[in-house]
C-alpha cells in the first residue's frame, strides 16, 4: 500500500493521504462524540503535507470546535473528514471510518477513555 485513498458519504470528497501513520486513534472526547454520533471518533495520523484533496476541496468546511481544534467535514452529506490542530500544523487526523478499502492497521491509542461510554460493548 502507498497510501491511503478515502471519500465522504456523498463522493463528492476524495483524498489520499501518504503513509506512514504515526499512529491510529479512538478519541472518546465529548466533541468527537457528538461530532460522530458515536462513541468515539477513530483516526489515522499522518502527515500534513502529504494529504491531497482529489476532488471536492470546496465541499469542505472547517469547524472551529476549541482554540486549537479544527474539524472538516463534507458540507454536503456532513461526513467527518480530518482534525486538525493549530498546534500541530504538521500533523493531521483522517477519519478511519472514510478510508477506501478499510485501514488495515491497529488501533494504538485511546484518548480521553474517561469518557468511554458504558453503552460500549465489551470485547
Amino acid at each position: 500500500m502507498e497510501d491511503l485513498h478515502g471519500s465522504c458519504l456523498c463522493g463528492g470528497v476524495r483524498y489520499r493521504a501518504a503513509l506512514p501513520v504515526a499512529h491510529a486513534s479512538h478519541c472518546y472526547c465529548t466533541m468527537c462524540q457528538k461530532q460522530h454520533g458515536a462513541a468515539a471518533g477513530s483516526y489515522a495520523n499522518v502527515a500534513s503535507a502529504g494529504l491531497t484533496i482529489e476532488q471536492g476541496a470546496d465541499l469542505i468546511a472547517e469547524y472551529a470546535s476549541s482554540e486549537h481544534g479544527r474539524r472538516d467535514f463534507c458540507r454536503v452529506c456532513g461526513s467527518t473528514l480530518f482534525w486538525r490542530s493549530t498546534e500541530s500544523p504538521d500533523r493531521v487526523a483522517i477519519t478511519l471510518g472514510t478510508l477506501e478499502p478499510a485501514y488495515p492497521g491497529k488501533v494504538e491509542r485511546e484518548l480521553f477513555v474517561e469518557n468511554k461510554p458504558a453503552w460500549l460493548p465489551l470485547r
